[in-house]
């Protein structure tokens, strides 16, 4: 899981209108739910020699993401570039009938939970240098 507490929706859901601080209640959540999956995965593993279960933390990537998101040229880390500015849940995402920011490559956020393709794209290429070792072995 991701660090769902720090989404846009969860910061002004969880984190206050004011200061859409991160909700560290969700984040641990998300934290206790990936161990307790890699847990899991690894007796799975342990007692299938034919299948090979991979855990990917996408957590550290995008928290990543959203505390030094400058540094990966990111102007935008805390709002969805879709949406209403606060929630960033919207029905539908086109700028005819709601408001969509100009330049989304400097979103991490699209709406209120999903990450921009840009971000994508930075978190797939931190699972291939991260993981490709054992997804391609």
């Amino acid at each position: 899981m991701p660090p769902v507490g720090c989404v846009p929706s969860q910061r002004t859901l969880g984190g206050g209108l004011a200061t859409r601080a991160c909700e560290p209640k969700r984040n641990e959540a998300a934290l206790l739910y990936n161990a307790r999956a890699q847990e899991m995965i690894a007796a799975f593993n342990n007692n299938n020699s034919d299948v090979l279960v991979v855990f990917l933390d996408i957590y550290r990537i995008l928290d990543d993401l959203m505390e030094r998101g400058e540094e990966y040229g990111f102007s935008e880390t805390t709002r969805g570039c879709c949406g209403t500015g606060t929630i960033e849940v919207t029905g539908l995402c086109d700028s005819r009938f709601v408001s969509v920011c100009d330049d989304v490559s400097q979103h991490v956020f699209f709406d209120s939970y999903h990450p921009t393709e840009r971000a994508y794209r930075i978190i797939v290429n931190d699972i291939f240098l991260n993981y490709g070792h054992v997804l391609f072995s």
